[in-house]
């Protein structure tokens, strides 16, 4: 038997990295009118519902094109797809810069957003390709990692709108750091001489008709929606329920951020070791209880410490479900990653609305947050029904995704 090669003798690191630059630069600036919404609302007074809409639809946009990425990652390749989704991010950051002049503006700058968020369908496929199934998980996870980008954004667009006056020129300065990027991607990152062929579009179709792909999306939904959902729109949560300031709010937001963000690869690499399946029943159960205890709204230090275990989780969730992806959907891996991120991205859209329409009528966000603890249970549910299925099936060839202690020994 061939002994496996370890996973920094395995791949290629320069394209790994390059895929977590994109990544992380494509999330920064997906993520930027999440902690922008409240100094924006300065110019552009909004109702709760319509700050909910604003912070949603770059999520709507990357959902819709994500689709579209993976199906150009497939055919004409991961690296050339990342280099136009750089290229074409450059439109609604000049937009936000230069045109917008009224709210409906906005939202079509917000909708081109989604361009960015996109970037999921390539970086994933460009760095996973290069690794066998053994280290897939924490391949993509690392890749994946790039989410923390968001972090730069809670962390400085706020700060750059109040020092210079206008929320315009966070939209400008983020320029720079995409061409730099753009630049050094270009060099480094290179395509795996391992890509599968290209499908034709019928077989798209027959994946689709897959049940255990709607089952990807519906853990992915949860556990990606739920974290990006929440970086969007936590800083108008702290603002509104705790009356932090705008830059106050969104530091907050970037500690709990964090969290999900340096977690994924963990959850990845748990999920190697562990099993897929075994890790989403842990980490379903601790969102639910970290987002019931949310819901009752208790002091600001005691809700930071639970939103900060809760995205843990989501991020976590968001590496496990990846380590079982490429196990189930190995040569189709690009058009899945399409698909599930899609699915993730209509989870973070709705999150921001389910909480702002439910504020708007109760004015309380534990109706919302309670909701959002039920569907983490249901998501634990769904976990534990089918593992015992997949179990019989594909887990027992790959020995990987198994919930039970067979994965332990395996």
């Amino acid at each position: 038997m061939v002994e496996s090669k370890s996973f920094w003798k395995s791949g290629h690191k320069p394209t790994l990295f390059g895929a977590f630059m994109y990544f992380d630069i494509s999330f920064m600036i997906w993520g930027m009118l999440g902690p922008l919404a409240v100094i924006i609302a300065m110019d552009y007074p909004m109702t709760p519902l319509e700050k909910a809409n604003l912070v949603a639809l770059p999520i709507l946009g990357g959902s819709i094109l994500r689709l579209v990425l993976g199906f150009m990652s497939d055919y004409i390749g991961p690296k050339l797809t990342a280099q136009i989704g750089m290229l074409f991010t450059l439109v609604p950051l000049l937009l936000g810069w230069l045109w917008v002049d009224s709210l409906s503006q906005l939202y079509v700058v917000a909708l081109l957003l989604g361009v960015a968020g996109a970037s999921f369908a390539a970086a994933l496929p460009l760095a996973g390709q290069w690794y066998p199934k053994e280290h897939q998980g924490l391949a993509m996870g690392i890749a994946g990692a790039g989410n923390s980008g968001t972090v730069l954004a809670t962390l400085f667009a706020n700060r750059l709108a109040t020092h210079f006056g206008s929320w315009e020129v966070v939209f400008g300065l983020a320029i720079i750091p995409i061409v730099i990027v753009f630049i050094l991607f270009s060099i480094f990152a290179k395509n795996s001489p391992n890509r599968p062929e290209p499908k034709k579009l019928s077989q798209y179709g027959t994946l689709l008709k897959q049940k255990d792909a709607w089952v990807f999306c519906a853990f992915y939904c949860v556990t990606f929606g739920g974290f990006v959902g929440l970086c969007n729109y936590l800083t108008i949560f702290f603002n509104t329920q705790y009356g932090l300031s705008a830059v106050h709010a969104a530091d907050i937001t970037t500690f709990c951020v964090i969290a999900g963000s340096f977690f994924r690869p963990v959850g990845g690499f748990l999920a190697d070791k562990i099993g897929g399946t075994r890790m989403l029943t842990f980490l379903y159960s601790g969102a639910c209880i970290m987002l019931l205890g949310v819901s009752f709204l208790p002091p600001l230090p005691v809700v930071i410490t639970m939103l900060f275990l809760g995205m843990m989780c989501l991020g976590a969730g968001n590496g496990s479900v990846f380590q079982l992806v490429p196990q189930r959907f190995g040569n189709e891996i690009g058009l899945m990653t399409g698909i599930v991120g899609a699915a993730g991205g209509l989870g973070g859209y709705a999150l921001p609305l389910i909480l702002g329409q439910l504020y708007s009528s109760y004015q309380s966000y534990t109706p919302g947050f309670v909701i959002l603890s039920l569907i983490a249970a249901a998501s634990m549910c769904l976990v534990l029904f089918m593992q015992s299925r997949w179990r019989v099936s594909w887990l027992s060839r790959s020995g990987k995704g198994i919930a039970d202690s067979t994965s332990l020994t395996s």
